[in-house]
């Protein structure tokens, strides 16, 4: 084991282990360089833009926009780390494989841990906001709603959120049926809901009025980044694109191009919504109401057929956030068990389908329970500060690496390196900074927990520790 302490994977045993080169472990490349980018708006639009906007402007007013710019920003400094790290290293893990290779086990292992925060607990955040939206499409449909009793949390008038268990296993029945069948859903899915948004921007800017937008920052600089906080919920899950580093065509090349591809379409058009909105309607009346984007269409339009358009929209973008960031979730646990950090439950792959059921399923019925029981603003927060310290490593890990493997191939190279990733890491900080005291205590009980958690199992059952002291038994016994 090395002197340091540290248990540190290099980068061509990464890939060497995966397979990335070849058929990796059982899973098999069918996803092109378009699904790839349709996977990636699959995973970020959804919750974010239809449920989240009316917090976000709460907290900022008409300087929402400033307040996604912001978040975006912070985004694109980190996704240049993703697609140099995506390109040098197309395995499944993610930022925890990124980890490995530049931090150690241990850093490795509490990324992971955090990522069940990114992954797992935000989807079951995105499936609480699609009940919100399912409710208002029945009720302009059918005229009919589900009872609060199964649509809402304990403390919010509701016993158990019946639609978000629904979608979660609806998700995993496809995704247990093949990536290709999942990677062609959620394409079709992408495609829909920019359409709706599109159309939304089309119809709010018919009744835009210039005076909506005035007082432009009525929270002042702390509202702006407060918002920006929340803002930054809209645009988790692009990196949900590089666990799909074993199943891509051409992932050197594919990986980096389609990260840079999604959260530049995706900034644009969010900016695009947030100015069309509130152009159309006082933020005053925007702030807070569930729906938003449903409520702004009726009142451009005076009618409810528009809004009928978009909770149908909304039902199907956030469906495919959930089958997308559930993807993520499976994959970057199938990573950990293989390296003996998790059972070996969760690198099992199916021989008939080439996915890893059980661990679908128990992902999906794990944060099925979260998503029935707990408020969206809880589990919103602590999937934002989980995701952000992610972020802010990821950057830190292509600091790393090019200072322990500067000869390592990288198809895409972070420019003004290191200014970019120093810059990443303190847009980062500096939303982190804007979360309530509450969600940071909460972060640090996980962290603790997951250290913890590494300690007891991790750390003894590490299949790199055991690879490292084998020869040193060899020799010892040699010598004797």
């Amino acid at each position: 084991m090395p002197r340091t302490g540290l248990r540190l994977k290099s980068p061509e045993q990464l890939i060497f282990e995966s397979g990335a080169d070849l058929e990796g472990n059982g899973l098999k490349r069918t996803i092109g360089p378009f699904q790839l980018v349709c996977f990636g708006i699959g995973a970020i639009v959804g919750t974010g833009i239809f449920v989240g906007l009316s917090d976000t402007v709460a907290e900022a007013g008409p300087a929402v926009i400033v307040s996604f710019i912001l978040a975006a920003l912070t985004c694109v400094f980190t996704a240049f780390s993703f697609a140099e790290l995506g390109g040098a290293m197309p395995v499944s893990g993610s930022s925890y494989s990124y980890t490995y290779a530049s931090l150690g086990e241990r850093a490795a292992f509490l990324v992971g841990w955090c990522l069940l925060l990114e992954y797992g607990v935000s989807v079951s955040a995105v499936a609480i906001g699609w009940g919100q939206y399912l409710n208002e499409l029945l009720e302009h449909t059918v005229g009919w709603r589900i009872p609060a009793a199964l649509a809402d949390a304990p403390g919010h008038g509701g016993v158990v959120n019946v639609p978000a268990v629904i979608v979660m296993l609806l998700a995993a029945v496809l995704l247990v049926r093949g990536v290709r069948e999942s990677a062609r859903a959620t394409a079709a899915m992408a495609v829909i809901k920019v359409g709706i948004l599109v159309l939304f921007c089309a119809i709010a800017f018919t009744a835009f009025r210039s005076g909506n937008l005035s007082p432009f920052a009525p929270e002042g600089i702390g509202g702006i980044g407060a918002g920006a906080s929340l803002a930054f919920f809209s645009f988790i899950g692009f990196d949900a694109i590089s666990t799909a580093g074993e199943e891509v065509k051409n992932p050197r090349r594919n990986l980096p191009l389609a990260i840079l591809v999604t959260i530049g379409c995706v900034a644009l058009l969010y900016c695009l919504v947030s100015v069309a909105a509130l152009g159309a309607m006082p933020w005053e009346q925007v702030g807070g109401k569930p729906a938003a984007l449903s409520l702004i269409v009726n009142h451009a339009t005076g009618s409810t057929f528009g809004s009928t358009v978009i909770a149908l929209g909304a039902v199907v973008a956030i469906a495919s956030v959930v089958l997308a960031v559930m993807y993520g979730q499976t994959r970057i646990l199938m990573s950990m068990s293989r390296d003996g950090l998790m059972p070996k439950v969760f690198e099992r792959v199916s021989p008939r389908t080439s996915t890893p059921v059980a661990n679908t399923w128990i992902v999906a019925v794990v944060f099925a329970v979260p998503a029935a029981v707990v408020p969206l603003d809880v589990v919103l927060d602590m999937t934002v500060i989980g995701t952000l310290a992610i972020m802010a490593v990821v950057n830190i890990c292509v600091l790393a690496l090019r200072r322990s493997h500067p000869g390592l191939q990288r198809r895409f190279r972070v420019p003004f390196h290191p200014v970019a990733p120093l810059l990443g890491v303190g847009f980062s900080l500096y939303l982190m900074y804007g979360l309530p005291v509450v969600t940071w205590v909460q972060f640090a009980v996980f962290v603790a927990v997951g250290a913890l958690v590494y300690s007891c199992y991790g750390r003894r059952r590490s299949r790199l520790a055991r690879a490292q002291t084998a020869p040193d038994d060899e020799t010892r016994g040699a010598a004797r």
